[in-house]
């Protein structure tokens, strides 16, 4: 009898398990990945991290053409993260030092990022 309770069980369980999400990082990045947290919601909806597009991979200069085309609109944190290589951290005043030094050489920076400019001492 008790082994009809645990096949039952077993089986219930099966058909109600939840399937498992697949991970946000992908299996094969062996090469540095970058999260923007953006405040674009306003008051009501908050802060809300956005991946980069990982179809051309998300390299850095990737994410800096991103910022100046406007594809972020008003980030306030930009992390990269390596999960082959363990390890994350907060880049945006890296990020915004290189913005910076564009800016300085010319290159036109959108409104939506300028406030990070402030970041990198301007």
């Amino acid at each position: 009898m008790e082994q009809s309770k645990r096949s039952r069980l077993a089986s219930l369980q099966r058909e109600y398990s939840v399937y498992r999400s697949p991970s946000i990082a992908p299996q094969d990045a062996d090469h540095d990945m970058y999260l923007v947290l953006l405040d674009a919601f306003g008051v009501w909806a908050g802060r809300a991290w956005r991946e980069t597009d990982d179809d051309e991979g998300t390299y850095r200069e990737m994410l800096i053409r991103d910022l100046l085309h406007e594809v972020y609109s008003c980030p306030v944190r930009i992390v990269a993260f390596n999960t082959a290589e363990g390890w994350s951290r907060n880049i945006t005043t890296e990020i915004a030092a290189e913005l910076k030094q564009r800016r300085d050489e010319g290159e036109n920076i959108p409104a939506s990022v300028q406030h990070l400019l402030e970041l990198a001492g301007s």
